[in-house]
């Protein structure tokens, strides 16, 4: 479950590159065989996979290692792909048994963190899940006071 108010875990330890790159290929590979996900990721990738895992150890290694390898823009990527917060609890429960399985201690708690904080910015930016804004509601609430 995303968790609502997340304190920041400070890394004690980074990762190294050898177990990020470990880590997300372990990952993608489950994702690729997964029911749920593994459609949505290879109609959006095709036959980028390689690149796109890449790109993900770019990603990772800037996110737990300040690196600043990644230079995407992940709010975009994840556009129109019919996202819904059931996809990201989903994304989070596969990313963290990869890190089980993959990290240990203070490394497994900084990754867990920050996929937690990922999958909170995606789906604030999606305007999905607890966070979205209803439209519906503020604009409604502007027509009683009379602002519009």
């Amino acid at each position: 479950m995303i968790e609502g108010n997340m304190a920041i875990v400070a890394p004690v330890q980074v990762p190294s590159e050898a177990i990020i790159e470990r880590l997300v290929r372990d990952f993608y590979g489950r994702v690729r065989e997964d029911a749920v996900l593994g459609a949505i990721f290879e109609q959006r990738l095709s036959n980028r996979w390689d690149a796109h895992i890449k790109t993900m150890i770019d990603f990772w290694s800037s996110v737990t290692m300040r690196t600043g390898r990644y230079t995407g823009q992940p709010h975009v990527m994840h556009r129109n792909l019919g996202l819904e917060p059931a996809h990201f609890e989903h994304w989070l429960a596969l990313f963290r048994s990869a890190v089980e399985d993959n990290c240990e201690g203070a490394i497994a708690d900084l990754f867990i963190d920050r996929a937690n904080r990922i999958a909170s910015s995606l789906q604030i930016s999606l305007n999905i899940g607890p966070n979205a804004i209803d439209f519906k509601k503020i604009a409604g609430s502007k027509r009683i006071a009379g602002q519009i």
